[in-house]
This record gives structure tokens, sequence and C-alpha cells, in this order.
């Protein structure tokens, strides 16, 4: 016996209908953006069938097709939902479902960046904690040292904090290979001005188990199953085989 109120939590709901996660849910909610049946919604309001749900007073309601696809994202391009800022990354993807960003990738950087409109998944993707690895081929602005590449992968203070430890390896005179499990703003940046070094061109590589590789500049493609077997293991490896290709 439960006195729960019945009906699904308003940011639950917002995100399984591929709006944002559900952080981002309650800050919409927190902001007054949201209301139930012409009411502002206030968070750990509940959605129950039949209620009309508006946000910033677009209606929304039906069920989405998760998406999740990846992105080979060029210089240029922000990593943003807000349709008011130039070049922002949904535009430029212009998918058909409403999608967002797992993370981001700064303005002046390129590479692998996935989106989705699976609000649930973010937060096990993102957090720290998981340990989920992302790497970086980086090109600096003067020929890389031993000490740099040890002290790199030590650990840097950079935002009142120190970087988690992380693995570095010199890939040419002036371009290293960074992996990382934790994505601290601009952290790759920061770190290689601790030191004296520019950054000239950044390029994610590898998220976890997805791969740039093949896949061109500004294109994009959807997730196979075996990746996201691998990728979220606990929501998507099982049954995988009778789920045939996506």
């Amino acid at each position: 016996m439960t006195d729960e109120a019945p009906g699904m939590r308003i940011n639950k709901y917002l995100s399984e209908r591929g709006l944002c996660s559900r952080r981002e849910a309650d800050s919409w909610v927190g902001g007054g953006r949201v209301s139930i049946n012409g009411v502002v919604a206030t968070l750990g309001t509940k959605v129950l069938p039949g209620d009309a749900v508006k946000v910033d007073g677009r209606s929304v309601g039906g069920e989405s097709t998760h998406v999740y696809i990846a992105l080979h994202k060029p210089v240029g391009i922000e990593c943003t939902t807000d349709p008011r800022v130039p070049d922002n990354v949904i535009e430029f993807v212009s998918h058909h479902e409403r999608i967002f960003p797992i993370g981001r990738l700064d303005k002046n950087s390129e590479g692998l960046l996935l989106l989705t409109n699976d609000g649930d998944i973010v937060n096990d993707l993102l957090r720290a904690r998981h340990g989920h690895e992302k790497e970086y081929l980086v090109t600096v602005d003067r020929p890389i040292t031993d000490d740099f590449l040890n002290a790199m992968a030590g650990g840097v203070e950079i935002l009142d904090r120190v970087t988690a430890p992380c693995r570095v390896y010199r890939v040419s005179k002036n371009v290293f290979r960074i992996i990382l499990t934790q994505g601290l703003n601009r952290q790759i940046r920061r770190m290689c001005e601790v030191f004296g070094y520019s950054v000239r061109r950044l390029i994610r590589v590898r998220f976890v188990n997805i791969k740039l590789d093949g896949l061109a500049l500004g294109r994009w493609r959807n997730l196979s199953r075996a990746e996201l077997a691998q990728l979220l293991p606990e929501r998507f490896g099982q049954g995988l085989k009778r789920a045939g290709p996506p």
C-alpha cells in the first residue's frame, strides 16, 4: 500500500517525449516554463492521462520514437538547443525528431557528438563516476615534451580542482592523444594553457565504444543496435539477436 499520488513526474514525462533530460526538465519547471491544464507546474508535479501539458505555451504530447545518432560536428557549430543561437547544432542536424546533444563539444572543437531524444540515458553517460572514456586528438602550437605528457596524465589544477588522472600519448611532434573520463568545461584547452600550450585543433574521435571513423565532417548516422548494447548494456544488451537491424 502506498500514499504516493498516481501519475508520472513531470520531469520524466518531458524526458520520455524527447524534449530534454530530466535535469533540464527540472530547470524548465523551476523557470515557470511548463504548465499542466493551464496551471504552472512545480517540481514533483505529476501528469495524469488526458492532462494537457505545455512548454512555453506549446502543447506536448504523444510518444516519440527514440533516436540515437552520432554527428561529426564541424568547428563553428554550437552545442545548444536554443534556436536563438546562430549555428546551433539542432538546426545543423535538422532531424525530424526533437533531439538534443549528450554533453558538449565547444564551438572551436570538432568531432564526435552524440544526440538523442531519450532523456533517461543522459545522466548514465555523463556522470564521471561511471568512468566513460572520451578520446581526443589534440594539436598544439609547439613541440610536445615528455614532462608535458606526464604532467597532463597526472592531473592538472583547473577550475579550483585537480583533474582526474588520464592517459596521454604522443602522436607526432605537435599532436597528442588524450583519453578522459570526466568532462569539465573546456577541460583540455585549460589543461594545456597551464603549461603554456595553446590548442590549435581539437577533435573528439571516440565516446566509449562509439568511434568517429568513416563519418565525414558535418554528416551524421544512427547508432547500431550493437553499438547501443555496448554503450548501455543494462538497457539495450538483452534481446539484441531478436531485435534485428535498426
